[in-house]
């Protein structure tokens, strides 16, 4: 009681109770705000961490993508090569089984492709390569002139002019399609005449390619021709001889009814006889002749349709 009643021990307990006081809310003070930082630094870490993982899955996103397109890309073209080679297998098929002659020129005048007919009408094993001055050499225009839908014009000869030169023409000036016919010499010696249509070939852009030429082998079908006026000549003078022959028989025949002497109805029936004779040798060897012609144009049909 005497210690509680001292007034200096009052101030030391009530000093002690204050301290202790201080030393709790400061002790709390910093819990406090040890947590606070805390949470700020975990709110931070979060942040931080959410800022760094969200432009890698953005990164990978965008990688699959291009992954994704890169695929379908390659697939697309995949498609596009097989097209390409599907078409150009059935231009090949196409080329091959022509009965005329093809020949694509380049812009430089070398020949890049020749089908097989070509090959065979113009008597060349391999002409890729080679330009028209080597192939045509000094064919040379016939003097008639073709319209464009295939028919002979009716304009005057044109002079005479090189096949090879006309290739370099549509080359160099782009020139409409010209249809041309030409007498060539193959190199192993062989007479053709041939018919050839050069036209230039245009890219989808409109620039210039080259040029191509369709030839066709006229030979066959000329001489098939030149027979047919030979024996249009030969029926013609048969015409004649027949008519001629029928006129002598006739007159012999009317001389042999208006006269009674028995020697000379004779002579007559005799020239009549032979006259006839003659006839019938005519008709025979012009009928011979035109059998021939008959079976070599059967033939000659037949060997083409094989």
């Amino acid at each position: 009681m005497r210690l509680l009643s001292n007034p200096v021990m009052m101030r030391a307990l009530l000093l002690l109770l204050a301290a202790g006081w201080a030393f709790l809310l400061g002790v709390w003070g910093m819990r406090r705000l040890r947590r606070n930082l805390a949470a700020e630094v975990d709110l931070e870490s979060n942040a931080v961490s959410s800022l760094e993982t969200l432009p890698l899955h953005l990164y990978n996103t965008v990688i699959q993508q291009l992954k994704q397109q890169k695929h379908e890309l390659q697939l697309q073209t995949q498609v596009e090569q097989r097209r390409a080679r599907t078409t150009e297998n059935f231009s090949q098929a196409v080329l091959s089984n022509l009965s005329s002659g093809v020949l694509v020129f380049g812009l430089n005048g070398l020949v890049k492709q020749a089908n097989p007919a070509a090959r065979e009408i113009l008597g060349f094993a391999s002409p890729a390569g080679m330009n028209a001055e080597d192939i045509f050499r000094d064919a040379a225009l016939c003097g008639c002139s073709v319209s464009p839908n295939g028919d002979h014009a009716d304009d005057p000869p044109s002079p005479p002019v090189r096949l090879a030169e006309e290739v370099q023409v549509v080359l160099r000036e782009e020139s409409k399609r010209r249809q041309l016919e030409a007498d060539y010499l193959t190199p192993s010696g062989k007479s053709r005449r041939i018919a050839v249509t050069v036209s230039a070939v245009p890219a989808v852009d409109g620039a210039l390619l080259g040029a191509a030429c369709l030839i066709s082998d006229l030979s066959e079908s000329e001489r098939i021709r030149r027979q047919q006026e030979l024996q249009g000549e030969i029926s013609a003078e048969m015409a004649l001889e027949l008519r001629t022959s029928l006129a002598t028989i006739s007159g012999y025949a009317q001389q042999l009814a208006r006269n009674r002497d028995p020697e000379f109805a004779q002579q007559l029936a005799a020239d009549i006889a032979g006259e006839a004779a003659l006839l019938d040798r005519n008709i025979g060897g012009f009928l011979s002749e035109a059998c021939a012609g008959t079976n070599l144009r059967v033939r000659s049909g037949s060997a083409g349709g094989i």
